[in-house]
């Protein structure tokens, strides 16, 4: 078994490649001929080897910090350094002068054998600037392992060679000490984002009725092909796209489409997978199954759009970047100019260009961005908002479009009655009729107006003699005359349709409302009319998105008739109706090849592929699982205000972000001047425990800037 093993490994990860291949910057010794993910780091992209040695692969540090392994790892190596820096600071020697103690000959190596083990646990640092230095991605894992390797090893010199006076323990400890906790809220918040896919497969059946010559048997979806017929009962999901053979019934299709109207379908009509048999038993003859399949393909357009997805710039990265050059070459400076020009000694120059290091390493630039985050989710998620992908904050700033998914998100995504017609009689008695009728009915649009008369507080008797006619209404016995309710169908049927009718029907139709007239065996009394109910707070977004110079897309499945209808009330930009599930994402990519920034909001299954097309997607809480897993920001209310607070937040926090980078780089602006010894020929020298100290005060200056973002009103001025 064990022999078995090893050679599995050496298979998967050394492939006999003797051209360009994939392999990790973390783990070289991983060979594949695709890409794919590392299967060591689990998170990280494979990249070219040839790309690798050139330096055009990106530095992929996202990917290293998105699992919660990553997190666990910090939180679990910052609780260690902690409870060992506190015995290396007691022993440090300005701890030892402050508090009095009597200096011991073993102290020195008591700091060494701890610095030594807090070091081991910085090592994580050097891997990350060893994949920076490979790629030529230079960035703040570099200057950390230069700081924190210069300053290990200057102050294990001076431990051991007394010549050198100067040591640098506490001040590497302290550093390695908050760059943990730091990268540990780095890694927390990666970790937010799931798998979009997993969340797609729960809406298929795990079994299938499949007919065959002998009966019905339960089958496993994977073994269904082209040309299987199943069996799909009331209240059952549809395993794969087909044809119906036999039987008839309404469908719920708003898993898949994200629209609410159930969908009447007869012998012949198409049915997608999963939508759920609502009141009928059909026969299906499967015509795509597996990733041909309407859900097949969107868990395909998830992956294709994931790869396509614009990452956001990691602002402190870029300055790390910089500042790892400006230190180094004042650092080499410092030692040749203080030793070679000046005269001074080795020892003395290489104390000035270790404080250098030292001090240019970006505590605050290591804080900048993960106290702004934090204390940013917070607030938000007190406005309704969870943000998984920080880094998407600069995007929705810049957001030119912002995109409504109709249903769910401007409009309840559930029926309502929106207007009654009465042609003989009155209202009231009108909704009485429907509503005796109607309540014997587990129907969506009958459950809809038993709710509206409930909500009006109309009152109305037991009717009997109830009947259902498949696909065309029902019909029963009130106040001792029968009456019919349902479609134009039924009307036809009962030959009570007339001109003044249709012309109701036809404007009823033009505004995407669903009718359900009511009748007697002489004459239509009136009609219902229902829609989807758009949602109080949808205006006042819309307006307060145009007050932020922002533009809005409605997107939707609903007849153009029944989309223009919607955007002329809410006042809506653009208009994109008519959208097939997986065409949804293509209008995204329309807006953006134009050169906008699309922010995308929706809560359907269908929607998941253009959210994550989007170059930021806001899942809406109340919608599906799936949605929500592809979304980079998720509104934990169905509430499209909560779109401005974004924005409005996002643009305060990026705000907040420059600012900390300023204070971040503007310490090392002066610092690092002091610490090359600039000052010295003026009487002033920056000793490294000055300079600890200034970085610590920079440290707390960028911590209570951040914190005044609690106080952030995201309110539209």
């Amino acid at each position: 078994m064990l022999s078995g093993e090893k050679m599995n490994h050496r298979h998967l990860n050394n492939q006999d490649l003797s051209g360009d291949y994939y392999t990790c910057p973390m783990h070289p010794e991983i060979k594949k001929e695709n890409p794919g993910k590392c299967p060591k780091c689990g998170g990280m992209d494979l990249v070219k080897k040839s790309d690798m040695e050139s330096g055009h692969a990106e530095h992929d540090h996202a990917s290293m910090m998105a699992s919660p392994e990553a997190a666990a790892d910090f939180l679990k190596r910052f609780f260690i350094v902690t409870a060992l820096l506190v015995p290396l600071a007691i022993f440090s020697e300005p701890a030892v002068k402050f508090l009095g103690m009597p200096d011991f000959a073993l102290r020195a190596y008591l700091e060494f054998g701890i610095a030594t083990i807090i070091f081991y646990f910085g090592l994580v640092f050097f891997q990350h600037a060893k994949m920076e230095i490979q790629m030529k991605q230079y960035g703040m894992m570099t200057l950390v392992s230069l700081a924190v390797g210069s300053g290990y090893l200057f102050s294990a010199a001076a431990t051991f060679l007394p010549q050198i006076e100067m040591e640098f323990y506490l001040e590497i400890a302290t550093l390695i000490w908050v760059l943990l906790f730091g990268h540990f809220l780095e890694a927390k918040s990666s970790t937010a984002a799931g798998d979009a896919l997993q969340e797609v497969a729960k809406l298929l059946p795990k079994e299938a009725h499949l007919k065959t010559k002998n009966g019905v048997k339960e089958v496993d979806l994977t073994t269904l092909k082209e040309g299987d017929i199943v069996l799909v009962k009331p209240g059952e999901k549809v395993p794969a796209d087909g044809e119906i053979l036999k039987g008839e019934g309404n469908f719920n299709e708003s898993h898949i489409t994200g629209e609410s109207k159930p969908v009447e379908k007869n012998m012949g009509a198409q049915v997608v997978a999963g939508a759920i048999s609502i009141d009928g038993s059909v026969e299906v003859k499967l015509l795509r199954v597996g990733e041909s399949s309407t859900i097949g393909q969107i868990q395909n357009l998830i992956s294709q759009a994931k790869q396509t997805k614009p990452s956001a710039q990691r602002l402190a990265d870029r300055a790390a970047k910089w500042l790892t050059f400006a230190a180094l070459s004042v650092a080499i400076l410092t030692l040749l100019i203080w030793s070679l020009v000046l005269g001074e000694t080795v020892v003395f120059a290489a104390t000035l260009a270790i404080t250098v290091l030292v001090i240019a390493c970006p505590h605050a630039l290591g804080l900048a961005i993960p106290t702004v985050s934090t204390i940013a989710t917070r607030l938000a998620v007190k406005n309704g908002v969870f943000i998984k992908d920080m880094g998407k904050i600069e995007v929705v700033r810049n957001t030119d479009y912002v995109v409504f998914d109709k249903t769910g998100t401007l409009t309840k995504g559930e029926f309502g009655v929106s207007g009654i017609t009465t042609f003989s009689g009155n209202e009231k008695n009108l909704l009485q009729i429907a509503g005796a009728i109607e309540s014997h009915s587990s129907h969506v649009i009958g459950m809809a107006i038993v709710d509206h008369l409930k909500e009006e507080k109309i009152s109305f008797s037991e009717a009997s003699k109830i009947k259902n006619h498949a696909g065309k209404g029902m019909s029963g016995t009130y106040a001792t005359t029968k009456y019919f309710l349902g479609n134009k169908r039924l009307m036809e049927e009962r030959n009570v349709w007339t001109d003044q009718v249709e012309t109701v029907l036809d404007d009823l139709s033009e505004e995407g409302k669903t009718p359900v007239f009511v009748a007697t065996d002489k004459e239509i009394l009136g009609v219902i009319s229902l829609s989807d109910q758009v949602k109080a707070e949808s205006k006042q977004a819309v307006n307060e998105l145009h007050q932020l110079g922002i533009k809005v897309a409605m997107l939707t499945g609903d007849t153009k008739a029944s989309a223009q209808s919607i955007a002329r009330q809410l006042g809506i930009d653009t208009v994109f109706a008519e959208v097939l599930p997986e065409d949804k994402y293509k209008h995204i990519q329309e807006l953006q090849d134009k050169g906008n920034v699309v922010l995308m909001a929706g809560d359907g299954v269908n929607d998941a592929p253009a959210l994550t097309q989007a170059n930021a997607g806001v899942a809406i809480g109340a919608g599906t699982d799936v949605a929500a897993e592809a979304g980079d920001i998720i509104l934990t209310q169905s509430n499209p205000q909560h779109i401005v607070r974004l924005i409005i937040l996002s643009r305060k926090v990026y705000s907040k972000m420059l600012q900390n980078l300023w204070w971040a780089l503007g310490y090392n602006i002066l610092a690092i001047p002091a610490a090359a010894g600039l000052f010295i020929p003026f009487g002033f020298r920056l000793s490294p425990a000055v300079g600890a100290l200034l970085m610590s005060m920079s440290s707390v200056i960028v911590v209570i800037n951040a914190m005044t973002l609690r106080k952030a009103k995201l309110e539209v001025h």
